[in-house]
């Protein structure tokens, strides 16, 4: 086995993953009022990598052109759609007015782990907060809520590792 270098092998691998492995749902993400910038282009990544719909910000949360969003980025927030809500309401309100269902990624009562979880046809998951998570408001428009069972002594990893990781089962079942 070799590593494969060129940009067209590399392209060829992932159109042929796509046609054996499609997607069973669309995603987006919504970032509820992030902190750290370089949080946010990590998850520019993963959305990118996940072939997200879009990416939806709200409150706090840093979008571009900050330019610590690109440095993590590596220029995948070229990418993927985004927008910014200052209000938390207004963009639960716009997702599920264009029928995305709300998931929370949260350590949540009545939480299910995500290899549980049926995600629904357009699942748009909702990443609260590094700190404090998703916020009660933002909780109680998700038609549920999903948790990674961790097996070491932490709590939780970082935010968009935890997106990536439950992104994927839900694209792919």
């Amino acid at each position: 086995m070799e590593t494969i270098r060129s940009k067209t092998g590399a392209r060829q691998l992932q159109k042929d993953a796509r046609r054996q492995f499609p997607p069973r749902v669309e995603l987006a993400f919504y970032l509820q009022d992030w902190d750290d910038a370089y949080n946010v282009g990590g998850m520019f990544r993963v959305a990118d990598a996940c072939g997200a719909a879009e990416m939806v910000m709200s409150g706090k949360t840093p979008a571009p052109p900050d330019p610590m969003i690109g440095v993590t980025s590596l220029g995948h927030h070229r990418r993927v759609p985004f927008r910014h809500f200052p209000r938390h309401d207004d963009a639960c309100a716009a997702l599920i007015a264009e029928g995305w269902s709300l998931v929370a990624v949260e350590i949540a009562e009545g939480a299910e782990p995500y290899q549980e979880f049926t995600f629904p046809e357009r699942t748009c998951l909702v990443l609260g907060n590094e700190e404090k998570g998703v916020y009660g408001n933002v909780l109680k428009k998700c038609v549920g809520a999903v948790y990674v069972p961790m097996y070491g002594k932490g709590r939780s990893m970082n935010v968009h590792v935890t997106a990536a990781v439950v992104a994927y089962r839900a694209l792919l079942g």
